[in-house]
């Protein structure tokens, strides 16, 4: 046995000398094992060719299927993966021109092409995707970092603030050295450095009634991470009327909460649940009530997953439940939320004022 395994390392040496093609030196071990095979078959019991090369054509039979057995599975994988190519292209020609990944893309994104609710046709989908994000503060920076780490391929973000020394224990986009710089343009710098394949449009400006209907036309979704009552309203009216998914975070203190409202899916939007905005001594600004360091990266990320699982089409979104994550306690509970009727900005009060 030892014999034939020497000659089938001496075809294959031959082979690699004569730069003779893989499965050429394949055919070759393949023919040898052939032969060797039919010479026990042919021979009698005892024959000293047939005790040289093993005395039993057993392993030489179980030698070649088993390589069949390869060579035929792996063949079947080339066509199931040719035939997906195929349905992929078919796909792709019937959607229109898609972008194609650069081989840096491809490796930057791999973690997410490997999982099976993401996958090829879930990455196109974020690098097709555009958001805008309000506030490029507490939580608008871990979810502009995380979209844009993501390949979401347009951000937009809006905010009319400048860095501030008291910001930077928890808004972790921006740095010492963007002190006084305005955070859209700090957080902009950051993201492209991050990531160059992201397309990031900055804003430094505040949202407005009059610039909304305009800018969130140009989004697929929108994230509101503001810090006052005023804006979120605001935000949830505009992406109301545009019909556009909005995901919507909150924080205090220890406490955060997360959902996404959607009343163009049947799902309530933010005035379904706050109708009105609470006395402003029951809900203080961070500057007054404070708020741990890592809370906005917690809820933030929250925040950026379920905006890549909407545009994705991903798991289950947080439509019609909100999700609230208490720090101090390391607890979680998710409570339902229902749609008004009588919502004055999605339901039938909308629509009389209309």
């Amino acid at each position: 046995m030892l014999l034939v395994l020497a000659m089938a390392a001496g075809l294959w040496g031959i082979g690699i000398a004569m730069r003779a093609p893989l499965q050429a030196r394949l055919l070759m071990i393949g023919l040898l094992f052939v032969a060797v095979t039919m010479l026990h078959v042919v021979m009698p019991q005892g024959h000293p060719l047939r005790v040289a090369t093993g005395g039993t054509a057993a392993p030489w039979i179980l030698i070649i299927v088993a390589t069949v057995a390869v060579a035929g599975y792996r063949g079947l994988l080339k066509q199931l993966r040719a035939r997906a190519q195929v349905q992929e292209a078919e796909r792709a020609g019937d959607a229109g021109p898609k972008p194609s990944f650069a081989d840096a893309e491809l490796r930057r994104y791999a973690r997410h092409i490997v999982l099976r609710e993401v996958g090829g046709p879930g990455q196109k989908a974020l690098k097709e995707a555009s958001v805008l994000v309000i506030g490029a503060g507490g939580l608008g920076a871990p979810v502009l970092q995380y979209l844009g780490a993501a390949g979401v391929g347009t951000l937009g973000l809006i905010d009319d603030d400048v860095v501030d020394g008291t910001n930077l224990h928890r808004q972790v986009i921006h740095r010492d050295d963007t002190i006084g710089m305005p955070k859209v343009f700090s957080a902009q710098a950051a993201m492209e450095a991050q990531n160059p394949f992201a397309v990031v449009k900055p804003y430094h400006r505040r949202l407005t009634a009059d610039i909304a209907p305009a800018l969130f036309a140009e989004y697929d979704l929108i994230i509101d991470g503001s810090d006052n009552f005023e804006t979120r309203y605001l935000v949830n009216e505009a992406a109301v009327r545009a019909r556009k998914p909005l995901v919507s975070g909150a924080l205090t203190q220890w406490e955060g909460q997360v959902s996404v409202f959607d009343p163009a899916q049947d799902a309530p939007c933010y005035a379904c649940v706050f109708p009105e905005a609470p006395d402003a001594a029951l809900a203080p600004p961070c500057s007054e009530a404070g708020v741990i360091g890592p809370l906005p990266g917690v809820v933030g990320s929250m925040m950026a997953l379920e905006a890549i699982k909407v545009i994705a089409g991903a798991g289950t979104v947080l439509r019609g439940e909100m999700l609230i994550f208490d720090g101090l306690y390391g607890e979680t509970r998710k409570v339902r939320i229902n749609r008004r009727p009588d919502c004055a900005i999605c339901g039938a009060g909308a629509a009389a004022a209309q």
